[in-house]
């Protein structure tokens, strides 16, 4: 009977939710494990932006920032003003060679910033980072232990 409601969809087997794990992965620390799990959260959901923010972030955490700021940019290509992706690729340029390209980045980041509490801590970080760039004073708060982890 098994056999026949796989099938004619019947199937009772639960499917992995590849994202929710991808996400308890990354919060345990096992940021290669998680990629994984997000890459097949993106078979399931090609092109999703919340997926590919996520597979940004494991990739800023295992020290892989060239295709973490690719894949930043490429969320951006598809939603301009996808905050999380301005974010963390707003810090991966200020850490890399060209930290001035970084203000356009923040500065999208505030005027699309989240509006959940968690993330204030983040938009405060922001906020004294491009006045530091700027040369303005701005009393700065203490960075996040994780700039992306608001994502």
């Amino acid at each position: 009977m098994a056999f026949w409601n796989k099938f004619f969809g019947d199937d009772d087997t639960r499917r992995v939710d590849y994202y929710r794990e991808g996400v308890e992965l990354l919060t345990d620390g096992k940021f290669h494990e998680a990629l994984t799990s997000f890459r097949l959260a993106l078979k399931e959901a090609p092109g999703d932006a919340i997926v590919l923010q996520q597979i940004a972030i494991c990739y800023t955490r295992i020290g892989m920032t060239e295709e973490a700021a690719k894949t930043y940019r490429h969320v951006l290509q598809k939603d301009s003003s996808a905050s999380g992706a301005h974010y963390g690729l707003a810090f991966i340029l200020i850490g890399g060679e060209h930290p001035p390209e970084a203000i356009p980045h923040l500065e999208a980041f505030l005027a699309h910033a989240p509006e959940d509490p968690e993330a204030q801590e983040h938009i405060d970080h922001a906020r004294a980072k491009l006045a530091q760039m700027r040369g303005e004073a701005h009393d700065a708060p203490s960075e996040p232990q994780h700039p992306d982890e608001f994502l």
